[in-house]
């Protein structure tokens, strides 16, 4: 097959957060396993193999803690899935007594306050492990949760031989939960050689008087991001361009719906239908690709870093606002 020389990555935030379920969260969260149905990882999985894809399944083991011997199972059916098992982390959400039994504060509490480089290398590599454990394959990438992060996150996946990050987002910065963000969608480097490979984004002129908004790429619409009700159209229309290197954001709920109380439900195949047809539309014009392939890929000169980045810009104690361009380069 010949090669297209665009590049897309489908990631899964894959958690099971406690507000989002009223019991039973990997099943319902990871799972999606329902009364009136089921949409979950399996069927992404399912369906991303009718056109010879594989996600990138960003496992967090945090956010359901009580559950654990639950997400190892997760991990072990990705992994044995053929899927692309990787670390995604939620710290925020772990028990004080997980932070006792390693002798560690409870706070600060989201990665993005973190002042102590050690406490977040302890995070990654203690989550790091839990995944490669069950693979036996090392964990190549890292996105941290709500993309809540600083430049103690990125020191961290060097330590821990992470190569990958996938952090960089200027609707996180604009959100609060984060420092800096590059202005592109492009993948490059930090100046301790993590290569940052940036959510996709596009500016949205706001109205007259209102905050700007940044959209990502993502299926589907989400009540957690902050988009025009009109971007969900867009969608498939940002394909229309062809850039070069996209990158995809979905959740392990993205198939399912929420009820009146905010719970994950099931209620139809239609977003299950509908991610079928985007994935159709986005194999025609992208090689979806794993993180091993990107840095295949990377070594062989076919993606490339565009720049690197020093990573004091992205420092608790000095990180500069970030500024904000017209536009990301693409």
């Amino acid at each position: 097959m010949m090669e297209k020389n665009r590049y897309a990555m489908v990631t899964v935030d894959t958690e099971a957060l406690p507000k989002r379920a009223p019991h039973d969260h990997v099943q319902r969260l990871m799972w999606g396993v329902h009364e009136r149905g089921t949409a979950g990882i399996k069927e992404m999985a399912s369906i991303g193999d009718e056109f010879g894809i594989k996600h990138v399944f960003f496992v967090d083991q945090c956010g359901a803690w009580s559950y654990l011997d639950e997400t190892k199972e997760v991990v072990r059916w990705l992994d044995a899935a053929g899927q692309d098992v990787q670390l995604h982390t939620h710290p925020e959400y772990l028990p004080d007594s997980f932070w006792a039994e390693h002798g560690l504060a409870r706070r600060p509490q989201y990665m993005n306050q973190y002042t102590d480089d050690a406490r977040a290398e302890f995070v990654i590599k203690y989550f790091r492990d839990l995944i490669a454990n069950e693979t036996g394959k090392p964990v190549l990438s890292h996105r941290a949760g709500s993309f809540r992060w600083n430049a103690s996150t990125i020191r961290a996946l060097d330590a821990a031989g992470v190569r990958l990050s996938f952090n960089n987002s200027t609707t996180a910065v604009h959100a609060g939960q984060c420092l800096y963000s590059e202005p592109t969608n492009l993948p490059f480097a930090w100046s301790n050689g993590v290569i940052e490979v940036p959510m996709t984004e596009k500016k949205i002129l706001p109205k007259v008087g209102k905050s700007e908004w940044w959209a990502r790429l993502t299926y589907p619409e989400s009540p957690y991001f902050r988009f025009r009700p009109w971007w969900g159209k867009l969608l498939l229309d940002a394909l229309s361009g062809s850039p070069n290197f996209s990158i995809f954001l979905l959740h392990s709920w993205s198939l399912l719906y929420w009820d009146e109380q905010g719970y994950a439900t099931y209620r139809n195949d239609q977003r299950v239908e509908g991610y079928r047809k985007l994935l159709a539309r986005l194999t025609k014009d992208y090689d979806v690709i794993t993180s091993a392939e990107f840095l295949d890929l990377h070594a062989r000169g076919k993606i490339k870093t565009t720049h690197t980045v020093d990573l004091a810009r992205a420092e608790l104690s000095q990180a500069a606002p970030v500024t904000s361009p017209g536009k990301v380069r693409a």
